[in-house]
């Protein structure tokens, strides 16, 4: 496997399970990283007002946000090393391109 971007071709041959666990952690990696500038932030000088019922739906909002923007190729950039990591430790190949 070379360190290169996978083609669509490539992407194509890899099993749909280890593209969404790649992602997945990628997710959590970046919510991870998103966690602390929203602790900063004042809630109550916010759109939703603040209190409780915000601070209980924060964690569900930074995971929204780290989800989409990994889906939407906006993601730390991580996706594709743990992918290519996953394929080696299960002895799989990236399928030529």
């Amino acid at each position: 496997m070379t360190g290169s971007a996978l083609t669509p071709a490539q992407r194509a041959a890899i099993p749909p399970r280890l593209q969404q666990a790649a992602r997945a952690f990628e997710a959590q990696a970046f919510a991870a990283l998103l966690k602390p500038a929203f602790a900063t932030a004042d809630p109550s000088r916010g759109a939703f007002g603040g209190g409780a019922a915000e601070a209980s739906w924060q964690p569900m909002l930074i995971d929204a946000i780290a989800e989409r923007a990994v889906r939407g190729g906006h993601g730390l950039g991580l996706g594709e090393a743990i992918l290519r990591e996953m394929l080696r430790r299960q002895g799989m190949e990236v399928p030529p391109g």
